[in-house]
Protein backbone atom coordinates (compact mmCIF):
# COMPACT_ATOMS: atom_id res chain seq x y z
CA UNK A 1 0.00 0.00 0.00
CA UNK A 2 2.64 2.42 1.02
CA UNK A 3 4.04 2.51 -2.79
CA UNK A 4 0.43 3.46 -3.85
CA UNK A 5 -0.26 5.93 -1.53
CA UNK A 6 3.64 7.44 -2.25
CA UNK A 7 2.71 8.02 -5.73
CA UNK A 8 -0.36 9.63 -5.35
CA UNK A 9 0.97 11.76 -2.86
CA UNK A 10 3.53 12.44 -5.81
CA UNK A 11 0.99 12.77 -8.53
CA UNK A 12 0.32 16.20 -7.38
CA UNK A 13 4.01 17.66 -8.06
CA UNK A 14 4.44 16.00 -11.30
CA UNK A 15 1.24 17.44 -12.52
CA UNK A 16 2.81 20.65 -11.33
CA UNK A 17 5.81 19.87 -13.30
CA UNK A 18 4.39 19.47 -16.26
CA UNK A 19 2.45 22.57 -16.24
CA UNK A 20 5.74 24.57 -15.48
CA UNK A 21 7.38 22.41 -18.51
CA UNK A 22 4.79 23.34 -20.52
CA UNK A 23 4.14 26.48 -19.78
CA UNK A 24 8.06 26.90 -20.20
CA UNK A 25 8.07 26.17 -23.67
CA UNK A 26 5.48 29.08 -24.88
CA UNK A 27 7.54 31.89 -26.05
CA UNK A 28 7.39 35.24 -25.11
CA UNK A 29 3.89 36.59 -25.79
CA UNK A 30 4.90 39.15 -28.26
CA UNK A 31 6.92 36.43 -30.44
CA UNK A 32 3.86 34.34 -29.56
CA UNK A 33 1.66 37.57 -31.50
CA UNK A 34 4.68 37.35 -34.01
CA UNK A 35 4.38 33.78 -35.12
CA UNK A 36 0.39 34.07 -34.84
CA UNK A 37 0.95 36.67 -37.72
CA UNK A 38 2.76 34.70 -40.04
CA UNK A 39 0.58 31.83 -39.42
CA UNK A 40 -2.68 33.74 -40.30
CA UNK A 41 -0.61 35.18 -42.90
CA UNK A 42 0.10 31.72 -44.49
CA UNK A 43 -3.28 30.21 -43.38
CA UNK A 44 -4.93 33.06 -45.64
CA UNK A 45 -3.19 31.96 -48.68
CA UNK A 46 -4.05 28.58 -48.34
CA UNK A 47 -7.62 29.41 -47.34
CA UNK A 48 -7.71 31.45 -50.56
CA UNK A 49 -6.61 28.70 -52.62
CA UNK A 50 -8.91 26.44 -51.62
CA UNK A 51 -11.81 28.56 -52.14
CA UNK A 52 -13.05 28.71 -48.28
CA UNK A 53 -16.04 30.76 -47.93
CA UNK A 54 -19.36 31.03 -45.40
CA UNK A 55 -22.36 32.44 -45.91
CA UNK A 56 -23.07 35.69 -43.29
CA UNK A 57 -26.72 34.26 -41.48
CA UNK A 58 -26.96 38.16 -40.98
CA UNK A 59 -27.36 39.67 -44.34
CA UNK A 60 -26.77 36.35 -46.39
CA UNK A 61 -23.61 37.67 -47.66
CA UNK A 62 -20.96 35.36 -49.28
CA UNK A 63 -17.65 35.86 -47.41
CA UNK A 64 -14.92 34.21 -48.93
CA UNK A 65 -11.34 33.94 -47.48
CA UNK A 66 -8.46 36.99 -48.73
CA UNK A 67 -5.28 36.32 -49.00
CA UNK A 68 -1.89 38.27 -47.40
CA UNK A 69 0.44 35.63 -49.09
CA UNK A 70 0.14 37.87 -51.90
CA UNK A 71 1.84 40.97 -53.94
CA UNK A 72 -1.25 42.56 -52.82
CA UNK A 73 -1.34 41.42 -49.43
CA UNK A 74 2.59 42.08 -48.70
CA UNK A 75 1.81 45.94 -49.63
CA UNK A 76 -1.18 46.29 -47.32
CA UNK A 77 0.74 44.56 -44.50
CA UNK A 78 3.69 47.35 -45.45
CA UNK A 79 1.51 50.56 -45.41
CA UNK A 80 -0.39 49.12 -42.47
CA UNK A 81 2.09 48.37 -40.18
CA UNK A 82 2.79 51.54 -38.48
CA UNK A 83 -1.72 52.22 -38.50
CA UNK A 84 -2.07 49.06 -37.29
CA UNK A 85 -0.32 50.08 -34.16
CA UNK A 86 -1.08 53.34 -33.29
CA UNK A 87 -5.03 52.74 -34.35
CA UNK A 88 -5.00 49.59 -32.19
CA UNK A 89 -7.77 50.53 -29.72
CA UNK A 90 -6.30 49.47 -26.11
CA UNK A 91 -2.49 51.70 -26.70
CA UNK A 92 -4.57 55.01 -26.06
CA UNK A 93 -6.63 54.36 -23.58
CA UNK A 94 -4.11 52.55 -21.41
CA UNK A 95 -1.89 54.75 -21.96
CA UNK A 96 -4.01 57.68 -20.44
CA UNK A 97 -5.13 55.88 -17.69
CA UNK A 98 -1.86 55.13 -16.62
CA UNK A 99 -0.88 58.50 -16.50
CA UNK A 100 -3.59 59.16 -13.37
CA UNK A 101 -3.00 56.16 -11.92
CA UNK A 102 0.68 57.45 -12.05
CA UNK A 103 0.10 60.67 -9.91
CA UNK A 104 -2.09 58.35 -7.61
CA UNK A 105 0.86 56.11 -6.86
CA UNK A 106 3.77 58.19 -7.45
CA UNK A 107 2.42 60.71 -4.92
CA UNK A 108 2.42 57.78 -2.31
CA UNK A 109 -1.74 58.36 -2.09
CA UNK A 110 -2.15 54.63 -3.09
CA UNK A 111 0.45 53.19 -0.44
CA UNK A 112 -1.19 55.28 2.25
CA UNK A 113 -5.09 54.22 1.30
CA UNK A 114 -3.69 50.46 1.21
CA UNK A 115 -2.16 50.82 5.05
CA UNK A 116 -4.87 52.74 6.49
CA UNK A 117 -7.81 50.83 5.08
CA UNK A 118 -5.73 47.33 6.78
CA UNK A 119 -4.30 48.54 9.90
CA UNK A 120 -7.74 50.30 10.83
CA UNK A 121 -9.92 47.18 10.61
CA UNK A 122 -10.95 44.98 13.88
CA UNK A 123 -8.67 42.00 14.26
CA UNK A 124 -12.33 39.90 13.84
CA UNK A 125 -12.56 41.27 10.20
CA UNK A 126 -8.64 41.37 9.09
CA UNK A 127 -8.70 38.61 6.56
CA UNK A 128 -11.79 40.12 5.41
CA UNK A 129 -9.96 43.74 4.51
CA UNK A 130 -6.95 42.45 3.49
CA UNK A 131 -8.87 40.16 1.05
CA UNK A 132 -11.12 43.29 0.33
CA UNK A 133 -7.66 45.60 -0.11
CA UNK A 134 -6.49 43.36 -2.57
CA UNK A 135 -9.08 43.45 -4.83
CA UNK A 136 -8.97 47.42 -4.10
CA UNK A 137 -5.84 47.05 -5.21
CA UNK A 138 -6.35 45.77 -8.68
CA UNK A 139 -7.14 49.66 -9.86
CA UNK A 140 -3.57 50.47 -9.90
CA UNK A 141 -2.21 46.77 -11.06
CA UNK A 142 1.00 45.89 -9.71
CA UNK A 143 1.10 47.96 -6.10
CA UNK A 144 -1.26 44.97 -5.07
CA UNK A 145 1.57 42.35 -5.30
CA UNK A 146 4.46 44.29 -4.34
CA UNK A 147 3.02 46.62 -1.17
CA UNK A 148 -0.15 44.54 -0.03
CA UNK A 149 0.90 40.76 0.00
CA UNK A 150 4.09 41.35 2.07
CA UNK A 151 2.30 43.81 4.09
CA UNK A 152 -0.98 41.30 5.12
CA UNK A 153 2.05 38.80 6.03
CA UNK A 154 3.60 41.04 8.87
CA UNK A 155 0.59 41.67 9.98
CA UNK A 156 -0.75 38.24 10.32
CA UNK A 157 2.44 37.55 11.94
CA UNK A 158 2.43 40.63 14.46
CA UNK A 159 -1.61 39.29 15.18
CA UNK A 160 -0.24 35.92 16.14
CA UNK A 161 -1.41 34.01 13.35
CA UNK A 162 0.33 31.80 10.10
CA UNK A 163 2.28 34.80 7.90
CA UNK A 164 1.91 32.47 4.88
CA UNK A 165 -2.39 32.70 5.84
CA UNK A 166 -1.53 36.64 5.43
CA UNK A 167 0.36 36.06 1.83
CA UNK A 168 -2.06 34.10 0.67
CA UNK A 169 -5.65 36.25 1.85
CA UNK A 170 -3.80 38.91 -0.19
CA UNK A 171 -2.53 37.13 -2.99
CA UNK A 172 -6.24 35.64 -3.67
CA UNK A 173 -7.65 39.11 -3.11
CA UNK A 174 -5.18 40.86 -5.61
CA UNK A 175 -4.87 38.11 -8.52
CA UNK A 176 -7.50 35.92 -7.60
CA UNK A 177 -10.40 38.81 -7.39
CA UNK A 178 -9.09 40.33 -10.35
CA UNK A 179 -11.88 41.23 -12.03
CA UNK A 180 -14.19 42.28 -8.93
CA UNK A 181 -13.20 46.02 -8.32
CA UNK A 182 -15.25 48.98 -6.93
CA UNK A 183 -13.62 51.22 -9.03
CA UNK A 184 -12.78 50.59 -12.92
CA UNK A 185 -8.65 50.35 -13.73
CA UNK A 186 -6.54 49.96 -16.22
CA UNK A 187 -7.49 46.70 -17.37
CA UNK A 188 -10.97 47.77 -18.11
CA UNK A 189 -9.86 49.92 -21.05
CA UNK A 190 -7.97 47.49 -22.23
CA UNK A 191 -9.93 44.54 -22.56
CA UNK A 192 -13.16 46.44 -23.96
CA UNK A 193 -10.74 47.87 -26.48
CA UNK A 194 -10.09 44.04 -27.61
CA UNK A 195 -13.72 43.15 -27.17
CA UNK A 196 -14.65 46.27 -29.35
CA UNK A 197 -12.12 45.20 -32.39
CA UNK A 198 -13.32 41.59 -32.25
CA UNK A 199 -17.07 42.69 -32.50
CA UNK A 200 -16.63 44.86 -35.00
CA UNK A 201 -15.27 41.77 -37.33
CA UNK A 202 -19.02 41.77 -37.17
CA UNK A 203 -20.57 44.45 -36.72
CA UNK A 204 -18.35 47.41 -37.70
CA UNK A 205 -20.34 49.77 -36.14
CA UNK A 206 -20.12 48.10 -32.45
CA UNK A 207 -18.41 49.97 -29.48
CA UNK A 208 -17.93 48.53 -26.02
CA UNK A 209 -17.99 51.10 -23.20
CA UNK A 210 -14.80 50.30 -20.35
CA UNK A 211 -17.73 50.10 -17.98
CA UNK A 212 -19.71 47.31 -19.43
CA UNK A 213 -18.83 45.12 -16.42
CA UNK A 214 -19.16 47.50 -14.10
CA UNK A 215 -21.95 46.44 -11.69
CA UNK A 216 -21.18 42.42 -12.66
CA UNK A 217 -17.57 43.46 -10.88
CA UNK A 218 -19.22 45.43 -8.00
CA UNK A 219 -21.53 42.59 -7.04
CA UNK A 220 -18.59 39.99 -7.39
CA UNK A 221 -16.41 42.29 -5.35
CA UNK A 222 -18.42 41.17 -2.09
CA UNK A 223 -18.84 37.71 -3.38
CA UNK A 224 -14.88 36.92 -3.70
CA UNK A 225 -14.01 39.09 -0.40
CA UNK A 226 -16.42 36.56 0.97
CA UNK A 227 -15.70 33.61 -0.27
CA UNK A 228 -11.86 34.40 0.20
CA UNK A 229 -12.29 34.71 3.57
CA UNK A 230 -13.91 31.79 4.64
CA UNK A 231 -11.18 29.79 2.15
CA UNK A 232 -8.30 31.48 4.32
CA UNK A 233 -9.97 31.32 7.87
CA UNK A 234 -11.88 27.43 6.97
CA UNK A 235 -9.33 25.80 4.92
CA UNK A 236 -6.10 27.01 4.70
CA UNK A 237 -4.84 28.37 8.29
CA UNK A 238 -6.44 25.03 9.87
CA UNK A 239 -3.77 22.85 7.56
CA UNK A 240 -1.03 25.52 7.92
CA UNK A 241 -1.25 25.31 11.68
CA UNK A 242 0.52 27.78 14.10
CA UNK A 243 3.30 29.37 12.81
CA UNK A 244 6.43 27.73 13.83
CA UNK A 245 9.68 29.50 11.60
CA UNK A 246 11.90 31.88 12.55
CA UNK A 247 10.85 34.98 11.09
CA UNK A 248 9.68 37.48 14.11
CA UNK A 249 6.92 40.04 14.50
CA UNK A 250 8.13 43.55 13.57
CA UNK A 251 6.27 46.99 14.21
CA UNK A 252 3.99 48.15 11.84
CA UNK A 253 3.95 51.78 11.30
CA UNK A 254 1.18 53.98 11.28
CA UNK A 255 0.74 56.28 9.08
CA UNK A 256 2.19 59.87 9.96
CA UNK A 257 0.63 62.99 10.63
CA UNK A 258 1.86 64.60 6.82
CA UNK A 259 0.61 61.30 5.26
CA UNK A 260 -3.02 61.41 7.06
CA UNK A 261 -3.21 65.07 6.27
CA UNK A 262 -2.53 64.29 2.73
CA UNK A 263 -5.35 61.74 2.41
CA UNK A 264 -7.91 64.18 4.44
CA UNK A 265 -6.91 66.53 1.04
CA UNK A 266 -7.20 63.30 -1.39
CA UNK A 267 -10.67 62.47 0.06
CA UNK A 268 -11.60 66.42 -0.28
CA UNK A 269 -10.80 66.21 -3.95
CA UNK A 270 -12.20 63.08 -4.64
CA UNK A 271 -15.74 64.19 -2.86
CA UNK A 272 -15.45 67.59 -5.52
CA UNK A 273 -14.84 65.17 -8.10
CA UNK A 274 -17.76 63.06 -8.04
CA UNK A 275 -20.20 65.97 -7.09
CA UNK A 276 -18.51 67.66 -10.22
CA UNK A 277 -19.66 63.97 -12.07
CA UNK A 278 -23.01 63.84 -10.63
CA UNK A 279 -23.92 67.69 -11.28
CA UNK A 280 -23.15 65.98 -15.08
CA UNK A 281 -25.00 63.01 -15.04
CA UNK A 282 -27.58 63.18 -12.87
CA UNK A 283 -29.94 66.07 -13.83
CA UNK A 284 -31.82 65.33 -16.95
CA UNK A 285 -29.96 67.73 -18.54
CA UNK A 286 -26.55 67.35 -17.49
CA UNK A 287 -23.47 68.19 -18.92
CA UNK A 288 -22.00 64.74 -19.59
CA UNK A 289 -25.67 63.34 -20.63
CA UNK A 290 -26.07 62.72 -24.57
CA UNK A 291 -26.78 66.01 -25.70
CA UNK A 292 -29.32 64.30 -28.38
CA UNK A 293 -31.03 61.61 -26.17
CA UNK A 294 -30.47 63.21 -22.78
CA UNK A 295 -29.37 59.75 -21.40
CA UNK A 296 -26.23 58.22 -19.74
CA UNK A 297 -26.10 55.82 -22.93
CA UNK A 298 -23.74 56.68 -25.84
CA UNK A 299 -22.81 59.66 -23.26
CA UNK A 300 -19.54 61.59 -22.94
CA UNK A 301 -19.67 60.40 -19.41
CA UNK A 302 -19.65 56.41 -20.55
CA UNK A 303 -17.53 57.14 -23.59
CA UNK A 304 -15.08 59.52 -21.72
CA UNK A 305 -14.45 56.84 -18.49
CA UNK A 306 -10.99 56.88 -19.60
CA UNK A 307 -10.59 60.44 -19.38
CA UNK A 308 -12.18 60.77 -15.61
CA UNK A 309 -9.96 57.64 -14.67
CA UNK A 310 -6.69 60.48 -15.94
CA UNK A 311 -8.65 63.45 -14.27
CA UNK A 312 -10.16 61.78 -11.44
CA UNK A 313 -6.50 59.92 -10.35
CA UNK A 314 -4.41 63.02 -11.40
CA UNK A 315 -6.74 65.40 -8.95
CA UNK A 316 -6.52 62.92 -5.88
CA UNK A 317 -3.16 62.63 -6.28
CA UNK A 318 -1.90 65.55 -6.41
CA UNK A 319 -3.92 66.45 -3.89
CA UNK A 320 -2.56 64.28 -1.65
CA UNK A 321 0.88 64.96 -2.87
CA UNK A 322 0.19 68.88 -1.53
CA UNK A 323 -1.15 67.86 1.87
CA UNK A 324 1.78 65.07 2.36
CA UNK A 325 4.49 67.07 1.47
CA UNK A 326 5.61 64.67 -1.33
CA UNK A 327 4.18 67.52 -4.27
CA UNK A 328 5.77 70.31 -4.35
CA UNK A 329 6.33 71.12 -8.06
CA UNK A 330 4.74 70.24 -11.11
CA UNK A 331 7.53 68.45 -12.07
CA UNK A 332 6.41 65.97 -9.35
CA UNK A 333 3.42 65.61 -10.96
CA UNK A 334 5.55 64.82 -14.58
CA UNK A 335 7.82 62.92 -12.65
CA UNK A 336 5.04 60.34 -11.29
CA UNK A 337 3.66 60.21 -15.29
CA UNK A 338 6.72 59.35 -16.55
CA UNK A 339 7.69 56.67 -14.13
CA UNK A 340 4.10 55.11 -14.69
CA UNK A 341 4.75 55.32 -18.30
CA UNK A 342 8.19 53.59 -17.95
CA UNK A 343 7.16 50.63 -17.30
CA UNK A 344 4.81 50.05 -19.84
CA UNK A 345 8.01 49.15 -22.53
CA UNK A 346 7.23 45.81 -22.42
CA UNK A 347 3.37 46.33 -22.89
CA UNK A 348 4.21 48.64 -25.95
CA UNK A 349 5.83 45.69 -27.53
CA UNK A 350 3.02 43.15 -26.99
CA UNK A 351 0.79 45.34 -28.12
CA UNK A 352 2.53 46.06 -31.72
CA UNK A 353 2.34 42.57 -32.62
CA UNK A 354 -0.89 42.07 -30.77
CA UNK A 355 -2.13 44.87 -33.59
CA UNK A 356 -1.05 43.28 -36.34
CA UNK A 357 -2.50 40.22 -35.55
CA UNK A 358 -5.89 41.33 -34.85
CA UNK A 359 -5.66 43.63 -38.08
CA UNK A 360 -4.46 40.25 -40.33
CA UNK A 361 -7.13 38.50 -38.62
CA UNK A 362 -9.64 40.97 -40.05
CA UNK A 363 -8.61 41.73 -43.00
CA UNK A 364 -8.19 37.95 -44.21
CA UNK A 365 -11.97 37.40 -42.79
CA UNK A 366 -10.16 34.76 -41.28
CA UNK A 367 -12.14 35.52 -37.81
CA UNK A 368 -15.62 36.14 -39.47
CA UNK A 369 -15.44 32.60 -40.99
CA UNK A 370 -14.19 30.88 -38.24
CA UNK A 371 -17.25 32.72 -36.24
CA UNK A 372 -19.51 31.69 -39.11
CA UNK A 373 -18.81 28.32 -38.74
CA UNK A 374 -18.09 27.54 -34.65
CA UNK A 375 -21.43 29.61 -34.10
CA UNK A 376 -23.05 27.19 -36.39
CA UNK A 377 -21.27 23.99 -34.44
CA UNK A 378 -22.41 25.05 -31.30
CA UNK A 379 -26.22 25.51 -32.52
CA UNK A 380 -25.57 22.03 -34.03
CA UNK A 381 -24.63 21.01 -30.01
CA UNK A 382 -27.55 21.90 -28.83
CA UNK A 383 -26.28 23.66 -25.90
CA UNK A 384 -28.07 26.67 -24.63
CA UNK A 385 -27.14 30.14 -23.09
CA UNK A 386 -25.82 28.66 -19.85
CA UNK A 387 -23.80 25.41 -20.41
CA UNK A 388 -21.93 27.48 -23.68
CA UNK A 389 -20.71 30.38 -21.15
CA UNK A 390 -19.54 27.75 -18.18
CA UNK A 391 -18.13 25.70 -21.01
CA UNK A 392 -16.15 29.30 -22.34
CA UNK A 393 -15.43 30.25 -18.47
CA UNK A 394 -13.56 26.80 -18.13
CA UNK A 395 -11.58 26.68 -21.42
CA UNK A 396 -10.42 30.79 -19.96
CA UNK A 397 -9.35 29.37 -16.70
CA UNK A 398 -7.82 26.61 -18.49
CA UNK A 399 -6.16 28.63 -20.87
CA UNK A 400 -4.39 31.00 -18.30
CA UNK A 401 -2.65 28.03 -16.49
CA UNK A 402 0.28 28.37 -19.29
CA UNK A 403 -0.33 32.27 -20.77
CA UNK A 404 -0.02 34.48 -17.77
CA UNK A 405 -1.14 38.10 -19.67
CA UNK A 406 -4.96 39.18 -19.38
CA UNK A 407 -4.55 40.86 -22.30
CA UNK A 408 -2.67 38.54 -24.21
CA UNK A 409 -4.89 35.53 -23.83
CA UNK A 410 -7.97 38.06 -24.62
CA UNK A 411 -6.45 39.20 -28.14
CA UNK A 412 -6.31 35.87 -29.34
CA UNK A 413 -9.27 34.64 -28.16
CA UNK A 414 -11.41 37.62 -28.27
CA UNK A 415 -11.69 37.57 -32.60
CA UNK A 416 -12.60 34.25 -32.10
CA UNK A 417 -14.91 34.01 -29.45
CA UNK A 418 -16.68 37.55 -29.57
CA UNK A 419 -17.81 37.09 -33.42
CA UNK A 420 -18.74 33.51 -32.85
CA UNK A 421 -21.01 34.17 -29.55
CA UNK A 422 -22.44 37.81 -31.74
CA UNK A 423 -23.87 35.20 -34.00
CA UNK A 424 -25.47 33.09 -31.56
CA UNK A 425 -27.14 36.32 -30.19
CA UNK A 426 -24.82 36.62 -26.89
CA UNK A 427 -23.62 40.17 -26.76
CA UNK A 428 -19.73 41.00 -26.53
CA UNK A 429 -20.20 42.65 -23.09
CA UNK A 430 -21.60 39.02 -21.70
CA UNK A 431 -18.49 37.17 -23.64
CA UNK A 432 -15.98 39.50 -22.06
CA UNK A 433 -17.71 38.99 -18.41
CA UNK A 434 -17.12 35.13 -18.71
CA UNK A 435 -13.60 35.27 -19.80
CA UNK A 436 -13.04 37.40 -17.22
CA UNK A 437 -14.42 35.19 -14.25
CA UNK A 438 -12.37 32.12 -15.69
CA UNK A 439 -9.23 34.38 -16.54
CA UNK A 440 -8.93 35.65 -12.93
CA UNK A 441 -9.62 32.49 -10.78
CA UNK A 442 -6.89 30.38 -11.85
CA UNK A 443 -4.54 33.30 -12.13
CA UNK A 444 -3.22 31.86 -8.31
CA UNK A 445 -2.40 28.83 -9.51
CA UNK A 446 -0.69 29.76 -12.34
CA UNK A 447 3.18 29.70 -12.50
CA UNK A 448 3.46 31.87 -16.13
CA UNK A 449 1.63 34.64 -14.30
CA UNK A 450 4.10 37.52 -13.86
CA UNK A 451 4.00 38.04 -10.18
CA UNK A 452 3.64 34.46 -9.34
CA UNK A 453 7.81 34.22 -8.81
CA UNK A 454 7.59 36.96 -6.63
CA UNK A 455 4.52 35.26 -4.33
CA UNK A 456 6.78 32.39 -4.08
CA UNK A 457 9.79 34.35 -2.62
CA UNK A 458 7.40 35.96 -0.30
CA UNK A 459 6.37 32.58 0.78
CA UNK A 460 10.41 31.49 1.08
CA UNK A 461 10.47 34.16 3.75
CA UNK A 462 8.65 32.44 6.13
CA UNK A 463 9.22 28.77 5.10
CA UNK A 464 12.90 28.06 3.65
CA UNK A 465 11.66 25.00 2.41
CA UNK A 466 8.85 26.68 0.46
CA UNK A 467 8.54 26.60 -3.58
CA UNK A 468 6.24 26.81 -6.22
CA UNK A 469 4.17 23.41 -5.34
CA UNK A 470 3.59 25.28 -1.87
CA UNK A 471 2.06 28.05 -2.81
CA UNK A 472 -0.04 26.01 -5.79
CA UNK A 473 -0.97 23.76 -2.75
CA UNK A 474 -2.11 26.63 -0.91
CA UNK A 475 -3.70 28.76 -3.35
CA UNK A 476 -5.84 25.83 -4.86
CA UNK A 477 -8.67 26.11 -2.43
CA UNK A 478 -9.18 29.39 -3.48
CA UNK A 479 -9.39 28.83 -7.32
CA UNK A 480 -12.12 26.07 -7.53
CA UNK A 481 -14.04 28.38 -4.55
CA UNK A 482 -13.84 31.42 -6.45
CA UNK A 483 -14.43 29.13 -10.21
CA UNK A 484 -17.26 27.68 -7.93
CA UNK A 485 -19.07 30.49 -6.52
CA UNK A 486 -17.99 33.15 -9.44
CA UNK A 487 -19.86 30.76 -12.15
CA UNK A 488 -22.68 30.41 -9.95
CA UNK A 489 -22.98 34.25 -9.82
CA UNK A 490 -22.29 34.46 -13.24
CA UNK A 491 -25.56 31.69 -13.84
CA UNK A 492 -27.65 33.67 -11.53
CA UNK A 493 -26.75 37.13 -13.59
CA UNK A 494 -28.12 35.08 -16.68
CA UNK A 495 -31.18 33.73 -15.22
CA UNK A 496 -32.35 37.51 -14.01
CA UNK A 497 -31.15 38.66 -17.10
CA UNK A 498 -29.33 41.96 -15.36
CA UNK A 499 -27.29 44.77 -16.76
CA UNK A 500 -23.92 43.86 -16.97
CA UNK A 501 -22.87 47.83 -16.85
CA UNK A 502 -24.21 50.60 -18.20
CA UNK A 503 -26.40 50.15 -21.34
CA UNK A 504 -24.52 46.28 -21.44
CA UNK A 505 -27.28 43.70 -21.62
CA UNK A 506 -26.85 39.80 -21.95
CA UNK A 507 -28.70 39.49 -25.69
CA UNK A 508 -28.33 41.37 -28.77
Amino acid sequence: MKPIFGRLRRAPSALLSFVEYAGNLLPHPATLFALLSLAVIVASGIAAWVGLEVTHPGTGETIPAVSLLSVTGLHRILTGMVTNFTSFAPLGTVLVAMLGIGVMEGSGFIGSGLRLLVLSAPPRLLTFVIVFAGVLSNTASEIGYVLLVPLSGMIFLAAGRNPIAGLAAAFAGVSGGYSANLLLGTVDPLLSGLTEEAARIVDTAYSVNPACNYYFMVVSTFFITTTGTWVTERVVEPRLGPYAGDARAEALEKLDGAERRGLRFALAAGVAFVVLLLLGTVPADGFLRNPETGGLLRSPFLSGIVAFIFLGGSAVGIAYGVGAGTIRSDADVMRGMGKAMSTLGSYMVLVFFAAQFVAYFNWTRLGLIVAVQGAEALKASGLGGIPLMLGFVLFSAFINLFMGSASAKWAVMAPVFVPMLMLLGYTPELTQAAYRVGDSTTNIIAPMMSYFALIVAFFERYDKKSGIGTVVATMLPYTISFLVVWSILLVAWMLLDLPLGPGAVMRL
